[in-house]
């Protein structure tokens, strides 16, 4: 059964159309923002391994910083195609602090 464990703080959160990262046991999560809704995917691109929490936000869409490819926030689905995809985690929030389910 998966367990939820703090990520962060929810004052940590990234502001709306922005990303971060944030380290959670052994890798890094990327967290962004998109319109004040919160997700949460594998800090890496699929590509070369860009860090995606410190791209940028193009819509529903997060671009990897180093070559550009483009995430589904919410689905962890690559645009150019859809059957490539990384990992999304589910979050909640309890008393101020943002939980990520491993």
């Amino acid at each position: 059964m998966s367990a939820f464990v703090k990520l962060t703080t929810e004052s940590e959160l990234p502001a709306p159309g922005q990303a971060k990262e944030f380290p959670c046991g052994d890798k890094v999560i990327c967290v962004a923002n998109v319109n004040g809704t919160i997700s949460a995917m594998d800090n890496v691109c699929l590509h070369r391994g860009g860090p995606l929490g410190q791209g940028v936000i193009e819509g529903n869409k997060l671009v990897c910083p180093w070559h550009g490819w483009q995430w589904d926030v919410n689905s962890g689905e690559a645009v150019h195609n859809p059957v490539v995809r990384i990992a999304v985690y589910p979050l909640k929030i309890e008393n101020g602090d943002v939980m990520i389910e491993q």
